[in-house]
């Protein structure tokens, strides 16, 4: 009996508390992502662009390290799996958008 108390209560100090606010619980939708990254960390820009205007706004960035950019796609990878598993396979059109967007170093698009 002592033995599964003693489960029970480290189980209760690895978790973590998280505290989601309402204006961060409301999201912010975002079309297109631009990636960049150093030796130490990547840089995701979440962008808002609407057809026919020229200029798109960046909603959010996110700086994370490379190891946290790991963890990313993978659980976005088990993410996808369990949503196309779901619903059925995601559709892409075949040619990708062309952005001039460059913020220099290596850059990626999502």
């Amino acid at each position: 009996m002592a033995e599964k108390d003693k489960e029970q209560q480290q189980r209760a100090s690895n978790q973590i508390n998280i505290e989601l606010s309402e204006e961060i619980a409301e999201g912010t939708y975002a079309n297109l992502a631009m990636i960049a990254h150093s030796n130490s960390e990547f840089v995701v820009d979440f962008i808002r662009l609407m057809p026919g205007v020229p200029k798109a706004k960046v909603k959010s960035r996110i700086v994370i390290t490379p190891e946290h950019a790991r963890r990313l796609l993978v659980a976005l990878e088990e993410n996808i799996q369990k949503y196309e598993k779901t619903f059925g396979p995601i559709k892409q059109t075949e040619e990708a958008p062309k952005f001039p967007i460059n913020f220099g170093g290596t850059v990626g698009e999502a």
